[in-house]
Protein backbone atom coordinates (compact mmCIF):
# COMPACT_ATOMS: atom_id res chain seq x y z
CA UNK A 1 0.00 0.00 0.00
CA UNK A 2 1.55 3.30 -1.10
CA UNK A 3 1.55 6.28 1.23
CA UNK A 4 0.91 9.89 0.26
CA UNK A 5 3.56 11.79 2.22
CA UNK A 6 2.48 15.25 3.31
CA UNK A 7 5.14 16.09 5.90
CA UNK A 8 7.97 18.48 5.07
CA UNK A 9 11.48 17.83 6.42
CA UNK A 10 13.17 20.80 8.07
CA UNK A 11 16.37 20.06 6.13
CA UNK A 12 16.73 17.91 3.00
CA UNK A 13 19.71 16.89 0.89
CA UNK A 14 19.34 15.57 -2.66
CA UNK A 15 22.32 13.71 -4.15
CA UNK A 16 22.33 12.82 -7.85
CA UNK A 17 24.82 11.84 -10.53
CA UNK A 18 24.27 14.35 -13.34
CA UNK A 19 23.21 18.00 -13.56
CA UNK A 20 19.67 17.35 -14.84
CA UNK A 21 18.91 14.23 -12.78
CA UNK A 22 17.22 15.86 -9.75
CA UNK A 23 14.83 17.92 -11.85
CA UNK A 24 13.68 14.83 -13.73
CA UNK A 25 13.49 12.62 -10.65
CA UNK A 26 12.20 14.82 -7.85
CA UNK A 27 12.11 18.48 -8.89
CA UNK A 28 8.49 18.88 -7.81
CA UNK A 29 9.17 17.42 -4.38
CA UNK A 30 12.25 19.58 -3.79
CA UNK A 31 10.33 22.68 -4.86
CA UNK A 32 7.38 21.74 -2.62
CA UNK A 33 9.62 21.34 0.39
CA UNK A 34 11.46 24.59 -0.33
CA UNK A 35 8.16 26.43 -0.77
CA UNK A 36 7.03 25.09 2.61
CA UNK A 37 10.11 26.53 4.32
CA UNK A 38 12.59 23.64 4.28
CA UNK A 39 16.29 24.17 3.73
CA UNK A 40 16.83 22.07 0.60
CA UNK A 41 20.37 21.35 -0.57
CA UNK A 42 21.60 19.68 -3.77
CA UNK A 43 24.83 17.81 -4.44
CA UNK A 44 25.70 16.69 -7.97
CA UNK A 45 28.46 14.09 -8.14
CA UNK A 46 29.47 14.22 -11.81
CA UNK A 47 30.69 17.12 -13.92
CA UNK A 48 28.34 16.42 -16.82
CA UNK A 49 31.38 16.62 -19.11
CA UNK A 50 30.17 13.89 -21.48
CA UNK A 51 26.64 15.26 -21.79
CA UNK A 52 26.78 16.07 -25.48
CA UNK A 53 25.96 14.16 -28.67
CA UNK A 54 28.49 16.27 -30.61
CA UNK A 55 31.76 14.31 -30.99
CA UNK A 56 33.63 17.58 -31.45
CA UNK A 57 32.32 19.18 -28.27
CA UNK A 58 34.84 20.36 -25.70
CA UNK A 59 34.31 18.52 -22.39
CA UNK A 60 35.49 21.61 -20.51
CA UNK A 61 32.94 23.80 -22.27
CA UNK A 62 30.18 21.24 -21.70
CA UNK A 63 31.09 21.14 -18.01
CA UNK A 64 30.94 24.92 -17.73
CA UNK A 65 27.60 25.14 -19.49
CA UNK A 66 26.07 22.40 -17.38
CA UNK A 67 27.28 23.99 -14.14
CA UNK A 68 25.47 27.17 -15.17
CA UNK A 69 22.35 25.11 -15.87
CA UNK A 70 22.54 23.57 -12.39
CA UNK A 71 22.65 27.05 -10.85
CA UNK A 72 19.72 28.29 -12.93
CA UNK A 73 17.60 25.24 -12.13
CA UNK A 74 18.39 25.46 -8.41
CA UNK A 75 17.08 29.03 -8.46
CA UNK A 76 13.84 27.89 -10.11
CA UNK A 77 13.35 25.21 -7.47
CA UNK A 78 14.09 27.57 -4.58
CA UNK A 79 17.01 25.53 -3.27
CA UNK A 80 19.10 26.74 -0.35
CA UNK A 81 22.40 25.57 -1.84
CA UNK A 82 23.85 23.52 -4.66
CA UNK A 83 27.30 22.09 -5.39
CA UNK A 84 28.98 19.92 -8.04
CA UNK A 85 31.74 17.48 -7.01
CA UNK A 86 33.00 17.23 -10.59
CA UNK A 87 33.72 13.52 -11.07
CA UNK A 88 34.05 12.68 -14.80
CA UNK A 89 30.89 11.17 -16.26
CA UNK A 90 31.04 7.38 -16.47
CA UNK A 91 34.01 7.13 -14.10
CA UNK A 92 32.42 7.58 -10.69
CA UNK A 93 33.00 4.71 -8.24
CA UNK A 94 31.60 3.95 -4.80
CA UNK A 95 34.99 4.59 -3.20
CA UNK A 96 35.90 5.56 0.37
CA UNK A 97 36.74 9.04 -0.95
CA UNK A 98 33.27 9.52 -2.45
CA UNK A 99 31.57 8.14 0.65
CA UNK A 100 33.63 10.46 2.82
CA UNK A 101 32.54 13.45 0.71
CA UNK A 102 28.90 12.43 1.06
CA UNK A 103 29.26 11.76 4.80
CA UNK A 104 30.88 15.17 5.24
CA UNK A 105 27.94 16.82 3.45
CA UNK A 106 25.43 14.90 5.57
CA UNK A 107 27.21 15.75 8.81
CA UNK A 108 27.60 19.41 7.86
CA UNK A 109 24.03 19.96 6.63
CA UNK A 110 22.37 17.49 9.07
CA UNK A 111 19.37 16.65 6.86
CA UNK A 112 16.25 14.95 8.13
CA UNK A 113 15.70 13.51 4.64
CA UNK A 114 18.12 12.46 1.92
CA UNK A 115 16.90 11.97 -1.66
CA UNK A 116 18.76 9.99 -4.30
CA UNK A 117 18.44 7.41 -7.09
CA UNK A 118 17.36 3.84 -6.40
CA UNK A 119 20.45 1.78 -7.27
CA UNK A 120 18.48 -1.46 -7.59
CA UNK A 121 16.56 -0.17 -10.63
CA UNK A 122 18.69 -1.42 -13.52
CA UNK A 123 16.22 -2.04 -16.37
CA UNK A 124 13.08 -0.09 -17.28
CA UNK A 125 11.26 -2.42 -19.61
CA UNK A 126 13.19 -3.41 -22.73
CA UNK A 127 14.13 0.07 -23.83
CA UNK A 128 16.20 1.68 -21.08
CA UNK A 129 19.20 0.50 -19.06
CA UNK A 130 19.65 2.75 -16.05
CA UNK A 131 22.88 4.77 -16.33
CA UNK A 132 25.79 3.26 -14.43
CA UNK A 133 26.49 6.60 -12.71
CA UNK A 134 22.94 6.61 -11.33
CA UNK A 135 23.37 3.15 -9.85
CA UNK A 136 26.81 3.84 -8.39
CA UNK A 137 25.72 7.12 -6.84
CA UNK A 138 22.62 5.45 -5.41
CA UNK A 139 24.70 2.83 -3.61
CA UNK A 140 27.18 5.46 -2.41
CA UNK A 141 24.32 7.52 -0.95
CA UNK A 142 22.97 4.50 0.91
CA UNK A 143 26.43 3.54 2.11
CA UNK A 144 27.03 7.08 3.36
CA UNK A 145 23.68 7.33 5.15
CA UNK A 146 23.80 3.95 6.85
CA UNK A 147 25.91 3.37 8.76
CA UNK A 148 28.75 5.73 7.93
CA UNK A 149 27.19 9.14 8.68
CA UNK A 150 25.90 8.14 12.09
CA UNK A 151 28.90 6.08 13.18
CA UNK A 152 31.72 8.16 14.75
CA UNK A 153 34.49 5.76 13.75
CA UNK A 154 33.71 6.16 10.04
CA UNK A 155 35.55 9.18 8.63
CA UNK A 156 36.10 10.87 12.02
CA UNK A 157 37.52 13.98 10.37
CA UNK A 158 34.29 14.49 8.36
CA UNK A 159 32.36 16.02 11.27
CA UNK A 160 30.18 14.89 14.13
CA UNK A 161 27.84 11.93 13.50
CA UNK A 162 24.34 12.51 12.18
CA UNK A 163 21.48 10.05 11.72
CA UNK A 164 19.24 10.61 8.67
CA UNK A 165 15.60 9.82 9.48
CA UNK A 166 14.33 9.19 5.95
CA UNK A 167 15.76 8.26 2.56
CA UNK A 168 13.65 8.85 -0.56
CA UNK A 169 14.80 6.77 -3.55
CA UNK A 170 13.57 8.03 -6.91
CA UNK A 171 13.46 6.23 -10.22
CA UNK A 172 12.42 3.12 -8.37
CA UNK A 173 10.58 0.12 -9.74
CA UNK A 174 8.88 -0.32 -6.37
CA UNK A 175 7.43 3.05 -5.26
CA UNK A 176 5.70 2.90 -1.90
CA UNK A 177 5.47 6.63 -1.15
CA UNK A 178 4.27 9.57 -3.22
CA UNK A 179 4.49 13.34 -2.87
CA UNK A 180 1.73 15.54 -4.32
CA UNK A 181 3.42 18.07 -6.64
CA UNK A 182 0.43 19.80 -8.20
CA UNK A 183 1.43 23.15 -6.64
CA UNK A 184 5.03 22.88 -7.86
CA UNK A 185 4.62 21.13 -11.20
CA UNK A 186 5.38 24.34 -13.09
CA UNK A 187 8.51 24.94 -10.99
CA UNK A 188 9.68 21.44 -11.92
CA UNK A 189 9.08 22.11 -15.61
CA UNK A 190 10.80 25.50 -15.43
CA UNK A 191 13.82 23.98 -13.71
CA UNK A 192 14.02 21.19 -16.27
CA UNK A 193 13.90 23.73 -19.11
CA UNK A 194 17.10 25.26 -17.70
CA UNK A 195 18.96 22.18 -18.96
CA UNK A 196 18.80 23.15 -22.62
CA UNK A 197 22.07 21.38 -23.40
CA UNK A 198 20.25 18.09 -22.73
CA UNK A 199 16.66 18.70 -23.71
CA UNK A 200 16.38 21.01 -26.65
CA UNK A 201 12.86 21.03 -28.07
CA UNK A 202 10.16 23.56 -27.28
CA UNK A 203 9.09 24.61 -23.83
CA UNK A 204 5.68 23.09 -24.44
CA UNK A 205 7.18 19.70 -25.32
CA UNK A 206 9.06 19.70 -22.02
CA UNK A 207 6.00 20.84 -20.07
CA UNK A 208 3.84 18.15 -21.68
CA UNK A 209 6.32 15.41 -20.85
CA UNK A 210 6.57 16.60 -17.24
CA UNK A 211 2.79 16.71 -16.86
CA UNK A 212 2.34 13.26 -18.39
CA UNK A 213 4.89 11.60 -16.12
CA UNK A 214 3.56 13.35 -13.01
CA UNK A 215 -0.01 12.43 -13.96
CA UNK A 216 0.94 8.74 -14.19
CA UNK A 217 2.42 8.86 -10.68
CA UNK A 218 -0.55 10.91 -9.50
CA UNK A 219 -2.95 8.23 -10.68
CA UNK A 220 -1.15 5.67 -8.51
CA UNK A 221 -1.21 8.09 -5.55
CA UNK A 222 -4.81 9.23 -5.93
CA UNK A 223 -3.91 12.85 -6.72
CA UNK A 224 -3.58 14.86 -9.91
CA UNK A 225 0.24 15.07 -10.08
CA UNK A 226 2.84 13.28 -7.98
CA UNK A 227 6.37 11.92 -7.77
CA UNK A 228 6.97 8.39 -6.50
CA UNK A 229 9.72 7.04 -4.25
CA UNK A 230 10.83 4.03 -2.29
CA UNK A 231 10.90 5.39 1.27
CA UNK A 232 13.42 4.03 3.77
CA UNK A 233 13.74 4.80 7.48
CA UNK A 234 17.23 3.53 8.37
CA UNK A 235 17.67 2.27 11.92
Amino acid sequence: MADLVDATPAVALAVYAHPDDPEVACGGTLARWAEAGAAVHLLIVCAGDKGSADPGASPAEVTTRRAAEVAAAALRLGLTSHAVLGHPDGEVEDTPALREALVAAIRRLRPDAVVGPDPTAAFFGRTYVNHRDHRVVGWAVLDAVAPAAWSPLYFPSAGSPHRVAQVYLSGTLEPDAYVDIERTLEAKAAALRCHQSQLGGSDEVVATAVRQRAAEAGQAAGVRYAEGFRLLTPS
